[in-house]
């Protein structure tokens, strides 16, 4: 009976610990976003089939609009980053459940579909984000085995 206790033990501890990592990067893709997140970068460019200064010139507002936009996005990935980081430190700590599931459908929601629009745009991002959805994966799988 104690090495199960144990190995659960180490589950709770692992979940916990791993949604904090997703949590921890969402902070940090939201302080890119709202800090050092140009209104274009390079992929975008290519998918537009546009140069910068053909967009400057026929939408001049657009980048300013776009970093305006950025901001926002950024605030809302760090706000969820936040909320994750304390719900694995307190709920998912303590072994909730409940507190997995909505971590599991957040991490599906954000950083899930994050990830796979990405990797359709073939975007220079999509391995790193890639990792951290796994990094999400893993945590809600070792919070599966939590009694």
């Amino acid at each position: 009976m104690g090495g199960r206790t144990r190995r659960l033990e180490r589950a709770v501890i692992w979940a916990a610990w791993l949604f904090g990592v997703g949590g921890a990067a969402l902070v940090g893709i939201g302080g890119f976003f709202m800090l050092a997140r140009p209104a274009l970068l390079p992929e975008d460019l290519c998918y537009l089939d546009r140069s910068a200064d053909e967009i400057a010139d026929s939408i001049p507002r657009l980048g300013r609009w776009l970093r305006r936009v950025f901001v926002v996005l950024g605030g809302y990935a760090a706000a969820a980053g936040i909320l994750t980081i304390y719900v694995a430190a307190t709920s998912v700590r303590d072994g909730s459940k409940g507190s997995v599931a909505v971590l599991a459908v957040a991490g599906a929601s954000s950083i899930g579909v994050m990830t796979l629009v990405n990797i359709m745009l073939r975007s220079s991002f999509r391995w790193p984000l890639s990792f951290v959805a796994a990094v999400w994966l893993a945590a809600t799988l070792a919070a599966a085995a939590m009694p």
